[in-house]
């Protein structure tokens, strides 16, 4: 049974047509290549087309909303002034301070009332009615027409539980019978509170016609036959161009969209689908909708759709034309190629294809026939690359004997220091005993130890050892001290790195002057970058500041950094250091003309020793 693995070698073998022409391959690929970003482009193009529509419709919907609810809102806000003018009235305060009906007919104070209301209502055309209310006591309008029984009518109405007690304004839609006819009004509502006991004892009720509204919102054109219309907080038609669904109830699932948020845009829930934006009044808590049949917004989509598909057939049809030309002058000049490679096969290296063009395919006929010419040459060189070959492993051979040689010569150093110690303790010569002893000790330190690092404990002693030798030399001329704090003693360093530093000291600081020359070996470290570093300071002549800007130099050399000249043992333990270490570590020199030299070894800190004392 084959496994996953040969399975999908088997599908991939058939998707990428393997067994098949590399002419049918190119046609088969630059159709897919061609077809299939153009049909991407055209859906997202059309899918865009749609997000574009319906935003630049929302856009244009808000905007027009805004206008439309800024106007509403002054618009109303006004009847709130005229309910605290009425509220306010002498006659009105009167007649709200009466506790019984007999009270009311005694004072006679509903003729005052009714001319005060009609005195309002007369002032603005769009008031048809103002309507007073003293709870269970009497009822008075400007239209002379309330009784008992419209008080009782108003308190079963939906929103007569939601008039705040408080006596802010309420504003509502309604239908109210109006000279034998039902008429669809504005209502604002505000409940009188009285100022002893803080209670509602009545009720001042201001019926607005929607002329102005209706104004408004029919110079509104969203769309062909689109349309405006007001929701209040409960979901009920505040204003509709249908005045027969005024005070009616609103699609549930619409509302229920729109108090989600402040504004946006949403598509109706009705077969018809409509394209709804809203935007919520804080003043009114209305919602201000605006309502464009779907098919209508989306008329401009489906021609851009309808263009981008007779675009897409017409490039495809042009893009396989010229494919099938491409497909042609591309394979027919690799098919002749391939025809010579046959015959560089069977050994035939005389064989030369004709370069016709400057292209991919010219460039590659040009390379074939210099590899077949490289071909012919190199087999002719492979004899004599088989002789450079057995010459190199003979001179090998012949380096290791020699480095086998170079071993025993050492051996025959130790013996001879060792004869020179034992003839000096003989004849009671200290001096020569202890010089023998440590070039014995120096040497075998440079010629056994193998490893590439070792402790600065090592190191320093090693350096300290060169010193003594050298103080048998120079005697008084020299001094010097190892200041090597107890931390820095187990930190690793590459080998032989103290004692070619410390000789420079010496040929450079000591030889070239009279007097003493003092040289100290000291240590210090930053914890924060994780360094720790070397000093090694002479009290010489120093350096010129031209040949310490050129040492300064050598040093900064990230690659290639010189192994010539008179500070060779500068430069290679300076290079040994960044080997091991990395380039952030290393030698620097600090020189003053006439004040001597300080050189410096970065290097890193052992994290073991990083809190020590």
């Amino acid at each position: 049974m084959p496994s996953w693995k040969q399975r999908y070698e088997s599908i991939l073998h058939i998707f990428l047509l393997r067994n098949h022409s590399l002419m049918t391959k190119l046609l088969v690929f630059s159709a897919l290549l061609v077809t299939l970003p153009m049909l991407f482009a055209g859906l997202i193009s059309y899918r865009q087309s749609s997000h574009v529509l319906e935003r630049e419709t929302q856009d244009y919907s808000l905007q027009i909303i805004d206008q439309v609810q800024l106007y509403v809102e002054d618009y109303l806000r006004d009847f709130e002034i005229n309910t605290l003018k009425i509220i306010n009235h002498s006659d009105t305060v009167s007649f709200l301070r009466m506790g019984t009906r007999e009270e009311v007919e005694r004072s006679d104070i509903v003729k005052s009332i009714r001319n005060l209301l009609k005195n309002s209502a007369y002032s603005r055309s769009d008031i048809l009615n103002i309507t007073i209310i003293l709870d269970d006591i009497q009822v008075v309008d400007s239209a002379d027409e309330a009784d008992d029984k419209s008080l009782y009518s108003l308190r079963s109405e939906y929103w007569y539980p939601s008039i705040p007690q408080s006596g802010e304004p309420k504003i509502i839609s309604r239908l109210i019978e109006w000279q034998q006819e039902e008429l669809a009004v504005i209502s604002v509502m505000k409940r009188i509170v009285s100022p002893q006991t803080l209670k509602p004892i009545g009720m001042l009720i201001i019926d607005v016609n929607y002329k102005r509204v209706q104004d408004v919102a029919y110079r509104v054109k969203p769309g062909k036959i689109g349309y405006l219309s007001i929701i209040n907080e409960q979901g009920h038609y505040v204003y509709h161009p249908d005045f027969s669904l005024i005070g009616k109830q609103a699609n549930a699932k619409d509302v229920q969209g729109m108090q989600r948020k402040s504004s946006g845009s949403l598509i109706s829930v009705d077969k018809a689908k409509n394209l709804l934006t809203f935007s919520r009044s804080e003043l009114l808590k209305w919602y201000f909708v605006t309502s464009i049949p779907y098919d209508e917004l989306m008329s401009g989509r489906d021609y851009i759709g309808r263009t981008i598909l007779f675009t897409t057939i017409v490039f495809m049809l042009v893009a396989y034309v010229f494919g099938i030309g491409f497909a042609s002058s591309l394979v027919k000049p690799i098919k002749r190629l391939h025809e010579y490679v046959k015959r560089v096969e069977t050994g035939d290296f005389s064989c030369k294809v004709s370069v016709d063009s400057k292209d991919e395919i010219g460039l590659l006929s040009h390379g074939f026939n210099k590899m077949v010419e490289r071909l012919s040459r190199l087999l002719e060189e492979i004899y004599f690359s088989k002789l450079k070959a057995t010459e190199l492993n003979l001179r090998q051979k012949d380096t290791e004997l020699k480095m086998l040689q170079a071993q025993i010569n050492p051996h025959f150093l130790y013996n001879s220091l060792d004869t020179i110690r034992g003839m000096a303790l003989l004849y009671d010569r200290d001096e020569i005993s202890v010089m023998a002893a440590s070039l014995a000790r120096l040497l075998r330190y440079n010629v056994k130890e193998e490893a590439p690092q070792v402790t600065v404990r090592q190191e320093v002693e090693i350096g300290d050892i060169y010193l003594r030798i050298q103080k048998f030399r120079f005697e008084e001329k020299l001094d010097y001290l190892v200041d090597i704090p107890d931390w820095a003693l187990d930190q690793k360093i590459a080998k032989f790195t103290l004692q070619p530093l410390i000789e420079n000291c010496i040929v450079h600081g000591l030889e070239p002057r009279s007097g003493t020359t003092h040289i100290v070996i000291s240590a210090e470290r930053s914890p924060d970058n994780g360094i720790f570093t070397l000093l090694i300071t002479d009290s010489g002549p120093g350096i010129h500041p031209t040949m310490l800007s050129e040492l300064i130099r050598k040093l900064d050399l990230r690659e290639g950094i010189e192994l010539t000249g008179k500070h060779i043992g500068l430069m290679n333990v300076h290079r040994r250091i960044r080997l091991i270490h990395g380039d952030d570590f290393g030698l620097f020199i600090v020189s003053q003309p006439g004040e001597g030299t300080t050189v410096g070894i970065n290097l890193p800190l052992q994290a073991a020793s990083k809190g020590g004392s």
